[in-house]
C-alpha cells in the first residue's frame, strides 16, 4: 500500500539551512533578471520598447551570422557541440596570431569570470576590482566564498595606487575593466604598463576588454599584445557587445598557455551550443566594415545626445564604448518609470552605486532622438518652475 504522501511529508524534518548552506551563501542578495520585453509592455502599456539598458549593439550582428542562423541545420539539434571550441579557438589564434591553447572559451564572459576565480583562489584569499564597475567580479568572488576589496574610483576611473595599496599576500587576481563600465574611462598604454611593473607578477591581472571593439582612442593598450611581456594577464573579450552576439551568450578569455592551462582544469566543457560558436566565428570574418559602421552609429547618437545634455545643465559622462550615464536632478527609478511609459527602457545605477544615475545605450538616429525628446519633456516638467 502506497504510503501517505501528505503523512510521509509531515514526519520529515525540515531542512536546516543554517547547516547546510555556507554563511556567505546565506548573505548573498539575489540578482533578479528583468521581465520579458512582452511583460514590460504590458505593465507600462506601450506597443512598443527601445532597449537602452544592456549596452546591446541595435545594428545586430555581421551579415555574414544571418547566413549562419538561417542555414543551421535541424540535424545538428541533437548533436552535443564540441567541447572545447575548436574551431572557434583556431579562428581566434588565426586572427590575434596566437596559439589555440591560449583561448577558453565560455558560456558569456561571467563563466570565465568564473573559471579564473575558481582555479586561483582558496579560502583566506582575495581579488580586487574598482567599486563602480561590472559587478559580476566582485559577485562571484563573494559567493564562491573569498572576499573582493573594492578600490573606489577616481576621476571615474580606476586607482592605480589605491589598487596596488590595497594588494597583500593573500590577492591572487586583479580585475580591470578597460574602458570601464558603466563610466567609459580607460587606462592608456603607460597607465596599463605602469600598473602590471608595479603588481611584478604578484598575481594575476585580468584586463577585460568587453567595449574594446568600441574604442577608437590611438593610445588604448592592446591586452593581448601586453601578455606577451607580462605573463600574468588574463584578457577577457566578448561576442555579446560589439558583435550583438547577446543571446547566444558567448566570451573568451585568452592568457599565457600555463595559466590557460590552470583555468582549464575549473572550466565547464561542452558550456557553449554549436550555433553559438559557428556564429562567433563568422562574426570575426567581418570586423571591418561592421565595426566602422557601429562606431559611426555611436558617434552619431553621442554627438546628438551631449548637446542636449549641455543645454539642460546636467552632469554626464560620456567617454569610450556604446553608453553615457546621466545624473539626474531627482530619483533615477523615478526617470526610469516615466520613459517606459513611453517606451524607452534605461538603465537605474543607484544599485551600482551610482545614486540617482541612469545610463543610455547608444543606438540608431532615430531611436535616439525619441529619447532625446522624452527625456528633455521629463526633465522640463520634473524641474520646479520659476516663478
Amino acid at each position: 500500500m502506497a504510503a501517505d504522501p501528505i503523512w510521509w511529508c509531515s514526519s520529515m524534518s525540515l531542512l536546516d539551512f543554517n547547516r547546510l548552506v555556507p554563511a556567505h551563501i546565506q548573505s548573498f542578495e539575489v540578482y533578479v533578471p528583468s521581465k520579458p520585453d512582452t511583460e514590460f509592455m504590458r505593465l507600462y502599456g506601450v506597443d512598443h520598447l527601445y532597449r537602452l539598458n544592456n549596452n546591446e549593439n541595435a545594428l545586430g550582428p555581421p551579415p555574414e551570422v544571418f547566413d549562419i542562423l538561417q542555414a543551421f541545420p535541424p540535424r545538428a539539434v541533437p548533436v552535443y557541440p564540441n567541447g572545447d571550441c575548436f574551431d572557434l579557438r583556431n579562428v581566434l589564434a588565426e586572427k590575434f596570431n596566437k596559439d589555440p591553447e591560449q583561448f577558453l572559451v565560455g558560456n558569456g564572459s561571467c563563466e570565465v569570470i568564473a573559471s579564473v576565480i575558481k582555479a586561483f583562489c582558496q579560502e583566506g584569499d582575495n581579488i580586487i576590482t574598482a567599486d563602480k564597475t561590472f559587478a559580476v567580479y566582485e559577485w562571484v568572488a563573494q559567493f564562491s566564498g573569498f572576499e573582493a576589496k573594492l578600490v573606489p574610483l577616481k576621476d571615474h576611473a580606476f586607482d592605480l595606487d589605491a589598487m596596488i595599496l590595497a594588494m597583500d599576500d593573500r590577492t591572487k587576481i586583479l580585475f580591470v575593466c578597460n574602458p570601464n563600465n558603466p563610466t567609459g574611462t580607460y587606462w592608456n598604454t603607460t597607465t596599463m604598463t605602469d600598473f602590471l611593473d608595479r603588481v611584478d607578477n604578484r598575481a594575476l591581472v585580468v584586463i577585460d576588454e568587453a567595449y574594446c571593439e568600441y574604442v577608437e582612442a590611438p593610445d588604448f593598450p592592446d591586452g593581448l599584445a601586453l601578455m606577451e611581456r607580462y605573463p600574468n594577464v588574463i584578457v577577457f573579450r566578448t561576442f555579446s557587445k560589439m558583435y550583438a552576439l547577446a543571446s547566444l551568450r558567448i566570451g573568451y578569455l585568452c592568457g599565457a598557455l600555463d595559466v590557460v592551462n590552470m583555468v582549464r582544469r575549473t572550466h565547464v566543457v561542452y558550456s557553449v551550443n554549436t550555433l553559438a560558436q559557428r556564429s562567433a566565428a563568422a562574426a570575426l570574418s567581418n570586423d571591418g566594415s561592421f565595426i566602422r559602421d557601429t562606431r559611426k552609429m555611436v558617434g552619431d547618437a553621442k554627438a546628438l545626445v551631449c548637446p542636449l545634455l549641455e543645454e539642460l545643465g546636467l552632469d554626464f559622462l560620456c567617454n569610450q564604448g556604446n553608453y553615457l550615464m546621466v545624473h539626474l536632478p531627482f530619483s533615477d527609478t523615478l526617470m526610469y518609470r516615466k520613459l517606459m511609459t513611453k517606451g524607452i527602457m534605461v538603465r537605474t545605477m543607484t544599485g551600482f552605486r551610482f545614486p540617482n544615475w541612469i545610463r543610455v545605450s547608444l543606438v540608431q538616429m532615430p531611436v535616439m532622438e525619441e529619447f532625446c525628446v522624452a527625456f528633455q519633456q521629463i526633465i522640463q516638467e520634473m524641474r520646479p518652475q520659476r516663478g
